[in-house]
């Protein structure tokens, strides 16, 4: 792919990337608090006249309380208040100079002229840095001369030395900026974005500001490469990055994560504004279909938690037909409209899969899963409409649907060897958060008659991950009525096996992934074989899921696995197929 060298590009005449408003706060605040310290050194000098150790003390306090002012509030002040910030010190350097009683301080409080002259060209366009650089060389110029002790010599030279600070500075910034931008359409590039959304999330935080989130596919790009070539996509990039430039708010972050795929963040803007503004933006360039998931930022959540729910909306709006854009939860989804109508007419169906002990291989257990027929678009895949029903509030009637379902139909449902069939329900991280799920879980088994100590909670490692107090006590109420709990897709997270002791769980749902490489991986098999070992070792019960061939089962069982599931010992099906399929004597189910 080509690189384009216009006036989109990172260069010398724009504002380096790097300098956003917190930064700027920083270092500008940092440079007046240290001259102001340092123009307290100089009021301490002997042979200074009262007068204008006075002034030099008033102007020093100044500067450390302005600098004070910056370091707190600086982050959300407009670029224009850093130039009048700049250009005062300039102007306050030359006035200490003018007024110092000798030639030593007054060089003194030249030299911090430096301060001033990294500011400007850190902060500012090369235009504007010079601009600023002028006006204060010029200034401490004048100063020195009125002054009357300094050659003009040396006048000059320390302009030399200020002039030369600055612009390598600028250099080395603009270094830094270009690592955070993409250089075909000058936008940030996933570095420059991720940078400015924790730093937004967090300004949002602190000031609560609603922020908004979009993320943006061109529909057919592959098609315009694969047929007029990459210079023709190329094109088309730069053509949507320069619309979105232009319509969206001075404010905004946009970005090109990689490929076709833009990103954009709307700082105060709420989810409904700022889906206006997509949409308007996205109007720009009618000869190019985008696709486009919005989601505004909740209270608590984290960066990579809002990206993924503007990242589901995308895929929703993808899987719908291309070509719109919608907002996380928002009353124009479709597919989440015809979810709740499914869920109203009692159009989801559950399904269950068999899990079987080991090692004999009788079923003693069934996991219940969510399955949707959409009367238009056919089978509506889980990982798809699941994502939809936690989005937009469904996800406690889908999840309370499954649950009646599963335990009206499994209740009085035996073993072969006449033990009542044990079931596993998921369960998503918003319906254990729900102050009132346990209770409401107690009167479903009260209902149905679905004895409790046969019923398995599964939840994801991510969700317990997460530390939630609200789940974690939600769960140990759970487990304190005779309910059991299982750490679903066991693998896929990063600090669980510090803490297998602490996680209120009595069952280990290892991921397929572990399974599927246990031949190919020999480390992998050595990894599963440890924490199998490990597991046994601290009472928790182990299901291998994924289990599709008799070595995988082979192997699974001679590690230590207690149980397990996958297409080997059946596919998920309606309640009616599960009595079929498992009426064998050896090891299948019947209604007691």
């Amino acid at each position: 792919m080509r690189r384009r060298t216009d006036h989109h590009s990172v260069n010398w005449s724009t504002a380096p990337a790097v300098a956003t408003p917190r930064l700027m706060a920083r270092v500008l605040g940092t440079f007046y608090v240290a001259a102001g310290i340092a123009g307290l050194f100089a009021v301490l000098g002997p042979g200074a006249a009262q007068q204008s150790r006075s002034l030099t003390a008033v102007l020093a306090v100044a500067a450390i309380a302005a600098g004070a002012t910056s370091l707190h509030w600086g982050s959300r002040w407009p670029r224009r208040v850093f130039h009048c910030l700049v250009a005062s010190a300039s102007l306050v350097i030359a006035l200490v100079v003018a007024v110092s009683p000798d030639a030593a301080i007054a060089m003194a409080a030249a030299s911090l002229l430096a301060f001033a002259a990294v500011d400007a060209c850190f902060f500012f366009s090369l235009r504007l840095a010079w601009a600023h650089l002028l006006l204060g060389m010029s200034a401490t110029t004048v100063a020195l001369l009125v002054q009357g002790e300094v050659p003009i010599s040396i006048a000059l030279a320390l302009n030399t030395v200020v002039a030369a600070l600055g612009n390598v500075t600028r250099g080395l910034v603009i270094r830094a900026s270009s690592a955070s931008r993409d250089p075909l359409t000058g936008l940030a590039n996933r570095r420059g974005f991720d940078d400015a959304l924790q730093e937004l999330l967090a300004a949002a935080a602190r000031r609560d500001e609603p922020l908004s989130a979009a993320l943006l596919d061109l529909d057919h790009f592959k098609q315009i490469n694969d047929t007029d070539g990459h210079e023709a996509g190329d094109r088309v990039l730069c053509r949507v990055a320069d619309v979105w430039r232009h319509e969206l708010p001075p404010s905004a972050v946009l970005a090109r994560q990689g490929g076709d795929e833009f990103a954009v963040l709307l700082p105060g803007t709420a989810g409904a504004d700022a889906l206006a503004l997509v949409r308007r933006a996205s109007a720009g360039h009618p000869e190019i279909s985008v696709s486009c998931g919005v989601a505004e930022v909740r209270p608590g959540e984290t960066a990579a938690e809002l990206m993924r729910r503007a990242d589901r909306t995308l895929y929703e709006v993808k899987a719908a037909g291309r070509g719109r854009c919608e907002l996380a939860g928002g009353t124009g989804s479709t597919l989440a409209r015809d979810l709740a109508a499914a869920l109203a007419a009692d159009d989801v169906a559950v399904h269950y899969q068999p899990i079987v002990a080991l090692p004999g291989g009788a079923v003693v257990g069934v996991e219940a899963l969510a399955r949707w027929t959409h009367p238009e678009r056919g089978a509506v895949p889980p990982g798809e409409f699941v994502p939809v029903a936690e989005q937009s509030g469904l996800v406690h009637a889908l999840g309370a649907h499954v649950l009646r379902t599963a335990c009206a139909d499994l209740a009085g449902v035996r073993t072969a060897a006449g033990e009542q069939l044990t079931l596993g329900v998921n369960v998503s991280g918003r319906e254990l958060t729900d102050p009132g799920y346990a209770q409401r879980v107690a009167a479903v088994l009260a209902d149905t008659g679905f004895p409790a100590d046969h019923l398995v909670i599964e939840v994801t490692e991510s969700l317990l991950e997460g530390g939630s107090p609200d789940a974690v006590a939600t769960l140990q109420a759970l487990r304190d009525a005779g309910l059991s709990v299982a750490i679903d897709d066991f693998g896929t997270g990063f600090s669980s096996l510090s803490r297998l002791d602490t996680l209120p769980a009595d069952l280990l749902k290892l991921d397929r992934s572990f399974v599927a490489t246990v031949h190919s991986s020999p480390r992998r098999a050595q990894m599963l074989h440890s924490l199998v070992a490990m597991c046994r070792g601290l009472g928790l019960d182990i299901v291998a899921e994924g289990v599709e061939t008799a070595e995988q089962e082979a192997a699974v069982r001679a590690m230590g696995c207690t149980f397990a599931q996958g297409w080997r010992h059946g596919h998920p099906v309606p309640f009616p197929g599960l009595l079929a399929a498992q009426a064998a004597p050896a090891g299948g189910v019947h209604r007691g």
